[in-house]
């Protein structure tokens, strides 16, 4: 049987009177590529939210790896290696691309006031840090734009940056939201291309909200379908599209 690493267990979310999350359950099984779908307002976004600590839920439980992590705070929930990324990038604009991949590495013994001291204790780690660095921005493609400013890379590649510093944060589940949003069709395929080559050679999972469902589809495993707050349809991707409550819910009936 699959094993499940994102658990979501009955969770609903109000605000004020309105019910953004209505008592949804989802499971994401480890080491696969999901999406999240469903029209604008959905809940989506608020979902995620809820996962990754930035809202707590009024019911309901989340489990990450075997741990409940409801109502953990954002931190916390990154720490466990639940990394986020959202639809406008946000690097250090204005450190390169290595250095943005470095800032993230963590445990660096370096970083204390005492340990800074000791040079040989900390020199090998940050040698390590680069060259796990280097690693992923050839497998991301971006091996050639190291030391380039994070601020003059493409829409695409700053996405890729997000991807990159995620990996070095050590994330076992990676959850983006619209990741090729704004992107040229070539390059959104690259980039699914690379999420499918991160699920299968580095055993990352990948939760992902996306809109452009015509790219998107081609690469996921399973979909899960939103719509004024529940979960509506679940399933193979060739099962979802032709569910009629899908179709209802983007098109209106």
């Amino acid at each position: 049987m699959p094993e499940s690493v994102l658990k979501i267990r009955d969770v609903m979310k109000s605000f004020g009177g309105l019910v953004a999350v209505a008592g949804v359950s989802m499971d994401v099984e480890k080491n696969t590529l999901t999406i999240l779908i469903g029209p604008n307002g959905s809940g989506k976004t608020t979902l995620v939210n809820l996962v990754t600590g930035v809202y707590k839920p009024d019911r309901g439980k989340i489990l990450f790896d075997g741990t409940d992590i409801t109502g953990f705070p954002p931190h916390e929930v990154f720490r466990l290696g639940v990394s986020r990324t959202f639809q406008i990038p946000q690097p250090f604009r204005k450190l390169t691309v290595l250095e943005n991949m470095l800032v993230v590495h963590p445990g660096n013994p370096g970083e204390g006031f005492l340990s800074s001291l000791r040079r040989n204790g900390w020199r090998k780690f940050e040698e390590e840090a680069v060259e796990r660095a280097f690693e992923l921005l050839k497998f991301l493609n971006l091996g050639h734009l190291w030391n380039q400013e994070a601020e003059k890379l493409s829409g695409g590649q700053m996405k890729l940056l997000e991807v990159g510093r995620a990996l070095m944060a050590g994330a076992k589940l990676l959850i983006m939201d619209e990741p090729i949003a704004g992107v040229n069709p070539v390059l959104a395929h690259d980039i699914f291309k690379t999420l499918r080559k991160l699920k299968d050679e580095k055993n990352l999972t990948v939760l992902t909200i996306e809109h452009r469902l015509d790219i998107a589809l081609r690469y996921v495993d399973y979909v899960y379908v939103m719509a004024a707050g529940s979960m509506i349809a679940f399933g193979k991707p060739e099962e979802v599209v032709s569910d009629r409550r899908v179709i209802d819910a983007y098109l209106g009936g």
